[in-house]
């Protein structure tokens, strides 16, 4: 049996979806036991990028994160939850939201930590940008997503063109 790697024109933001935990160790955190941020800059990067190579079905590269916000702190101990989704794409960039939770496993307790937006550009086989498929929008959220997405996208080109 064989297997054909094809890919769609049109995919739901469901088909790419990612979830990623993992435990916090002493080696993620500072000495009072609060983890880094560049550590959990590091894992949403990552779950952000599965997501990203799902959507494109190539190499896919991150362009930029903005709108990092860490709401609460991570601790030692915790389990980190990144929960990932593709909002927008445009030609070969796509807009990926990260949404990060702490769980205390002892009491249970879970805590909304943080959230990013992270862009990435789907490469072909010569590192240059490759068309990605367009996202099907099935759901009032999925829509409501992909306007506020393509919002964010404008303003980031815009900022680039001042810099």
């Amino acid at each position: 049996m064989s297997t054909k790697n094809f890919t769609k024109s049109e995919k739901s933001p469901d088909e790419s979806h990612a979830e990623v935990i993992i435990r916090m160790f002493p080696s993620d955190a500072n000495p009072a036991g609060n983890v880094f941020g560049g550590e959990i800059l590091k894992h949403i990067d990552m779950v952000a990028g599965i997501v990203a190579q799902r959507h494109s079905q190539s190499n896919a590269v991150t362009v930029s994160m903005d709108s990092v916000n860490f709401i609460k702190p991570v601790y030692v101990g915790n389990v980190l939850k990144l929960n990932a989704r593709i909002n927008y794409v445009h030609n070969s960039s796509m807009e990926i939201e990260v949404k990060a939770e702490a769980e205390d496993i002892v009491t249970g307790i879970r805590t909304i930590t943080g959230t990013a937006f992270v862009t990435f550009v789907a490469l072909d086989k010569n590192g240059k940008p490759t068309p990605v498929p367009k996202l099907m929008l099935k759901t009032d959220e999925d829509r409501t997503k992909f306007e506020e997405g393509k919002f964010r996208m404008q303003e980031r080109l815009n900022h680039r063109q001042k810099a």
